[in-house]
């Protein structure tokens, strides 16, 4: 949808800093701003020419947006990553959400989220008997939740079925998307209303992952998380390699895809 009083604004915040008359910030620019922030929550790191064609405005707004943005600590500026062979040239440079950015969306529960999970292991006895109650802990919330994605994913058409998980974690609060990949597809979840306790915890990156490879009848990798600094929690799933469905509370299928679950990909 096109927000034509912003745009309307926009070009005429343009044509008076080209005739250097000074630029008043009405409402409608920090609302701007907030739909640029909100796009990168969305969409994961983007870049100015994108960020531009999703919201119709000009790069030359976006840019302007996008300082303002980081001078206040709700983005930063990086090199974007590609998969695959790099063409020449310097990598464009995309716009991800800090956790300062992240913070302003969803995040109200992480402290209580802690809490529990601390009193959990803490009850346990601590130790590795603490992190063994988490990690159930975590697998029988994901299993639950999953319950409520399975039918849209069985129903989908084998080639659908990451679409439609990405569309049922979306409904979540996860913005996920697929896309395409060399022998395969990617899962990204562009947001995690968990972050900051699976950055204390990452039973709970772990049991995702488990539920996901669950969900698609396939191993799956987890390459990126949130909760440890990455853009986008991102899950490579293959095309082949199927596996038998298994309990939620004994699947060994992704052992070594748990195993990097949280982690920053080497």
């Amino acid at each position: 949808m096109k927000y034509a009083s912003e745009a309307s604004n926009e070009r005429a915040a343009e044509a008076a800093a080209r005739s250097g008359t000074p630029v008043s910030a009405p409402e409608e620019q920090h609302g701007t701003r907030n739909r640029v922030a909100r796009s990168i929550l969305d969409h994961g790191p983007s870049t100015a020419a994108e960020l531009a064609l999703r919201l119709e405005l000009t790069q030359a707004a976006v840019r302007r947006h996008l300082d303002t943005l980081v001078a206040d600590g709700v983005v930063e500026p990086r090199e974007k990553r590609v998969y695959g062979a790099r063409g020449r040239g310097r990598p464009a440079k995309v716009f991800a959400l800090t956790d300062c950015g992240r913070d302003a969306f969803d995040q109200a529960y992480d402290k209580l989220a802690v809490d529990a999970l601390r009193w959990i292991e803490q009850s346990a006895g601590g130790g590795e008997a603490g992190r063994a109650a988490v990690a159930a802990f975590a697998r029988a919330r994901l299993a639950a939740q999953a319950e409520g994605y399975r039918g849209a994913i069985e129903a989908a058409a084998p080639g659908s079925r990451t679409e439609a998980l990405a569309g049922a974690l979306s409904a979540d609060g996860y913005a996920a998307t697929a896309r395409s990949a060399p022998v395969g597809e990617q899962l990204c979840q562009h947001h995690c209303p968990v972050a900051h306790a699976a950055e204390r915890y990452p039973q709970l990156c772990e049991a995702e992952t488990e539920v996901f490879s669950q969900l698609l009848g396939t191993h799956v990798q987890r390459l990126a998380t949130i909760a440890h600094g990455d853009g986008v929690c991102t899950t490579f799933v293959p095309k082949t390699g199927k596996v038998e469905k298994t309990d939620t509370s004994t699947t060994k299928t992704t052992t070594a895809s748990a195993s990097t679950a949280g982690r920053n990909p080497e």
